[in-house]
């Protein structure tokens, strides 16, 4: 069963992400949050008496239109620009990178996956944060 917490901190992350729905199980205890239209999230714990708590999120700005291609997250997960918290960024803008070259990790299920671009360009914008949690398809890098 998850404490108290950790149910806060899984709240706290949905807040500060582009994130609709996050899923956290651990054992037999599940939570489940989720933004609402009216930026509420709930949270649910099926192995245990449901829990709901509404949180009042700030709404989210629709994303500018920008030219070229962008690298998109293969998976949910939280994303990382560098291979340890001391290094430098795997890619920053203005760098050019060629397919195949490693541009971020995505950590998912304690399990660390290096994300590679498909294709050689330049970078032109970063468009994830560090450190936080990138929904399938979500774009992470402008190239061109």
């Amino acid at each position: 069963m998850f404490h108290i917490d950790e149910i806060k901190e899984l709240v706290s992350m949905l807040e500060d992400s582009s994130l609709a729905v996050l899923e956290v199980q651990e054992g037999d205890s599940r939570v489940l949050l989720k933004k609402s239209a009216a930026n509420a999230s709930s949270i649910a714990v099926p192995a245990a008496p449901v829990q709901t708590i509404s949180v009042q999120t700030a709404p989210a700005t629709a994303a500018k239109q920008e030219t070229g291609k962008t690298i998109n997250a293969p998976i949910v997960g939280v994303f990382y620009s560098a291979p340890s918290p001391t290094a430098d960024p795997y890619v920053s803008v203005g760098k050019r990178v060629k397919k195949g070259d490693v541009v971020c990790i995505i950590e998912a299920m304690k399990c660390m996956n290096e994300i590679q671009a498909e294709e050689d360009g330049e970078i032109t914008a970063v468009l994830a944060t560090n450190n936080e949690l990138v929904e399938y398809g979500q774009p992470l890098f402008r190239i061109q």
